[in-house]
């Protein structure tokens, strides 16, 4: 079996970054495309959920995130790790790296595709106005559930399903030599 060239490993682990940023832009794309915004109203130039049901369907916008960061960041694991298996430790440094950027990425991308912040648009908007929430994540730990996903891929395939190239086979002594 022969080594793969440094230029090649480089490439490799390039390819995996950039694959991991477009999953992590098409995340953003899906994300602000099942997400369903709360309309507010406008009340003193200030922007208002208006009810309880609005303020739970605030955090929507962080769930939805965790649920499609994760299953992206899954299947993109598991391709990655399929495909791009000849060196496991820079290709695990390439998902860590790659599955980063591409949770930001997705946020970037979902909330540039999604409405404006309503309270910017409050302070000159009409009393009784109704504007949509603004698609955001709340807290830090979401941003962990396409990296995690990733990693969880990529480690189901190179723990869970035995390597391409068996090992070989140490030599036993035959059935002959012990007869004899």
């Amino acid at each position: 079996m022969s080594t793969p060239s440094t230029g090649r490993i480089a490439l490799q682990l390039g390819l995996v970054v950039a694959a991991l940023a477009a999953v992590g832009a098409l995340a953003g794309v899906v994300w602000q495309w099942i997400w369903t915004p709360t309309a507010g109203v406008v009340v003193d130039h200030r922007w208002t959920a208006g009810d309880a049901l609005g303020l739970q369907h605030e955090f929507s916008g962080t769930g939805w995130y965790v649920v499609v960061g994760t299953a992206a960041g899954l299947l993109a694991g598991i391709v990655i790790a399929l495909v791009a298996d000849r060196v496991p430790l820079l290709t695990l440094a390439a998902v860590v790296i790659g599955s980063v950027v591409a949770a930001w990425l997705m946020l970037t991308v979902g909330t540039a595709l999604g409405p404006a912040d309503p309270a910017v648009l409050a302070k000159t908007a009409a009393d009784g106005t109704k504007l949509p929430m603004q698609l955001t994540v709340s807290g830090r730990s979401p941003w962990i559930s396409l990296p995690s996903g990733a990693l969880i891929g990529l480690v189901l395939v190179f723990i869970g399903l035995s390597p391409r190239h068996p090992a070989p086979r140490a030599e036993s002594v035959t059935d002959d030599a012990v007869a004899g």
